[in-house]
């Protein structure tokens, strides 16, 4: 039945759509857009679906390299690993519905991305997290923290996908706005991707999957609009996930893409039947035409409007052939997977919908993909010119250094995660070769001796106080968590999460943050192939701080070489690569002691981090390093005690002895600058590792010994193992305790 609601400025604006939006829709159609197609346009020109506000910046992305084999365009991004294989990796956002129901909308967050993968014709192999909340002293983000650790964990376990790995980052900035970003990872055969395209006229229209309900009705407009008092009660649109439906909608579409059977594939997520509809079709430059009464539903008397943008989960929109139909059908019979016939592709290039054979909704899928662009104004921040203005002569330096290395281990953002990965079921990580807890998870390549490594960094302090050189440093530590595993980094995925586009400071931190980014890709070559935009990350305060997370992969070619971050053997020697230098700007140390988020963040030479890079890997590759660990937040000592103490088994202590070539003593300690890895190895492999170094021109020095049962560095530090072990262990669990 047709929607004769009328329409207002104020229903369009409620869409959220401008007058000026509505004037092109109009033009577009050559006519006034009823209630259902004006529904239609607000969810497909959102920024979450259409990118309007970021997609004249994310072109500054570097996107291609002999790796990539899918780039960003496509469900997920594709990068070649040898052998005929490629890793398929997608990072998603799931903030403003995090913020009203955390558990719900984890998982389906997590969900929506695993889907994104197997949509390809790769099978999941690995879950990582991102995400941001504001302190934990404050019990709603305790009970945002817990809800949405247990919703992600929850689905993965039920789903039977292994957590690899992740990071959890607490400020004042995300109070109200919690950033919670998925990133999924899989395999496929390079040569049987399946992209999300409508081929072939008169070819069938498929909903498989579970019955669509009201639930995520008009859920990407929300994640495009701030977080408000009234927003934050819309629980309507957060979609609730069913992990069970989940698992077997993946298995029967993996094997209906295995026998070829599907020409095209697309998840329903962000904006739900519409976008999969309007994407597929656009994309194979044909047309749609569906009948909504055959949509299977959840709920009674659901209209048209509800029925396109529900974003009920665990849906798959698939087009097959009409010869094959039987076959298909078998399949998901199979696996006790609901499939449901409901249109054909056309050679119109509508997206025509039907109700009963009534035409409810008759609209151009180039009109509903090709929103409206913007190049939006930026500024730089005034904020800068004041939390830029850093002292050192101001600030007090430590008498009691040993105090200050516990209470950074204790710092809910620097200690361990262990209480985090718990959750996650250890049944389903057989494949998984290093587990959450070093530098980066790592995961076999099933019927091969290689492995994928995946990690997710961004430091949202440094690009609050520096966006264009914290995009930088967020690739390059990626990158190096990547190498201290032994992986050769092969590309990322970006997880933008941003105010308010139209607010020309933020779109200035969001452009510099890019470009940061983008230099470092080049440096490292290591392209963007896929990534999220999610904007108007905001509550009553303000903005968060600008936060472009990197997902990176990355390429061990030879399982026996993966290295750990913790120390192996008592007499090892410990090795420092790259250089200490007196930056304390920005650094956990500062707010953690002082309370300041200031100063100048650290400087990055991105020739030294690729030197730095180069050597350890080649270290590595020839089977010198016994462990490898990234400096980077809480600096050197935090690194060293991290190395003492991460191990899932045998704790050691060191003996450190460093050069402090008139370093003040907390720079030297706490200070985070760039391009350092601490390495250890075998006595008789040392000089091996310095020969790598000085032909790489990188520099390197031994500065101590593992052993015994307790830190020193130099008279700085004197703490015993398990001091630091206590300290570091419990404190995240402690803080949502009490």
């Amino acid at each position: 039945m047709l929607d004769e609601t009328v329409i207002t400025k104020e229903v369009i604006e409620k869409e959220g759509l401008t007058m000026e939006e509505y004037e092109i829709i109009k033009k577009r159609l050559g006519r006034e857009p009823n209630y259902t197609e004006l529904g239609l346009f607000s969810a497909m020109w959102s920024e979450h679906c259409s990118y309007k506000n970021s997609k004249p910046v994310l072109k500054l992305f570097p996107t291609k390299g002999k790796q990539v084999i899918q780039g960003p365009g496509e469900n997920a991004g594709v990068v070649d690993i040898g052998d005929g294989l490629g890793v398929a990796f997608k990072i998603e956002s799931h903030n403003h519905p995090s913020a009203v129901e955390p558990y719900a909308a984890s998982a389906t967050g997590g969900g929506g991305c695993i889907r994104d993968i197997f949509t390809m014709g790769a099978r999941p192999i690995g879950l990582l997290d991102s995400l941001r909340l504001g302190k934990l002293d404050k019990p709603k983000v305790k009970f945002l923290f817990k809800n949405i650790i247990r919703g992600f964990t929850d689905y993965a376990n039920v789903v039977g996908i292994p957590v690899l790995g992740g990071e959890n980052y607490f400020d004042e900035s995300y109070e109200g706005n919690p950033l919670v970003n998925a990133m999924t990872l899989g395999i496929l055969k390079n040569k049987e991707i399946v992209k999300a395209r409508a081929t072939g006229v008169g070819n069938l229209v498929l909903i498989v999957g579970g019955p669509t309900g009201r639930d995520g009705v008009a859920g990407a407009a929300f994640a495009s609009v701030a977080i408000d008092e009234e927003a934050a009660k819309n629980s309507s649109a957060v979609a609730i996930g069913d992990p069970k439906m989940g698992k077997i909608l993946r298995e029967a579409c993996l094997e209906l893409m295995q026998k070829k059977l599907a020409l095209g594939m697309q998840d329903m997520g962000a904006a739900g039947l519409i976008c999969s509809t309007s994407e597929t079709s656009y994309k194979a430059k044909t047309g749609i035409e569906i009948d909504i009464a055959l949509v299977p539903r959840k709920e009674e008397g659901m209209n048209a409007y509800e029925v396109m943008l529900s974003e009920s989960q665990e849906r798959m929109l698939v087009i097959v052939e009409k010869d094959k139909l039987e076959a298909v059908e078998k399949i998901f019979a199979k696996w006790n997977v609901p499939v449901d016939l409901i249109g054909h592709v056309t050679d119109d290039g509508m997206v025509r919908v039907r109700e009963n054979g009534i035409v409810v909704a008759e609209v151009p899928a180039a009109a509903l993909v090709e929103a409206p662009v913007y190049h939006r104004k930026a500024a730089r921040p005034k904020y800068l010119a004041k939390v830029n203005k850093l002292n050192l002569a101001s600030i007090k330096k430590p008498k009691n250094c040993n105090g200050i290395l516990l209470k950074l281990l204790g710092n809910p953002s620097i200690a361990s995660k262990g209480w985090v990965f718990k959750h996650a079921d250890p049944k389903v990580a057989k494949n998984v070769l290093l587990a959450p807890g070093s530098d980066a998870g790592v995961v076999a390549v099933s019927g091969s001796k290689k492995a994928v490594a995946a990690t997710t960094d961004c430091n949202s302090t440094y690009c609050y106080l520096d966006p264009f050189r914290g995009g930088e440093i967020s690739v390059a530590e990626a990158a190096r968590n990547l190498v201290c595993s032994g992986a050769k980094p092969l590309a990322i995925t970006d997880g933008v999460n941003y105010g308010n586009p139209k607010n020309p400071e933020v779109f200035w931190q969001f452009r510099q943050t890019v470009l940061g980014i983008s230099a470092a890709c080049r440096a490292l070559n290591t392209p963007v192939v896929s990534g999220n935009v999610s904007f108007n990350n905001e509550n009553p305060k303000g903005s968060v701080d600008p936060t472009l997370i990197v997902g990176m992969v990355g390429l061990i070619k030879d399982r026996s070489k993966i290295t750990s971050q913790y120390f192996k053997n008592s007499g090892d020697v410990i090795l420092l690569l790259g250089k200490n230098k007196e930056e304390l700007g920005g650094s956990e140390y500062l707010k953690t002691v002082y309370g300041l988020k200031k100063g100048k963040c650290p400087v990055i030479d991105l020739k030294l981090e690729k030197s730095v890079q180069k050597t350890a890997l080649e270290a590595i590759e020839k089977g010198l390093v016994r462990s490898a660990h990234d400096c980077s937040e809480g600096g050197l000592a935090v690194a060293l005690a991290e190395c003492c103490i991460s191990s899932p088994k045998k704790k050691t202590g060191a003996l450190i002895n460093l050069v402090s070539d008139k370093i003040r003593k907390d720079a030297l300690l706490f200070g985070e600058s760039q391009s350092r890895i601490i390495l250890s190895a075998k006595e008789k492999d040392v000089k091996k590792i310095m020969q790598i170094a000085k032909k790489n021109k990188t520099p390197l020095a031994a500065i101590g010994r593992v052993g015994g049962n307790r830190l020193i560095i130099n008279n700085l530090i004197d703490i015993p193992v398990n001091g630091l072990y206590k300290a570091w262990s419990n404190a995240l669990e402690n803080c949502l305790n009490n």
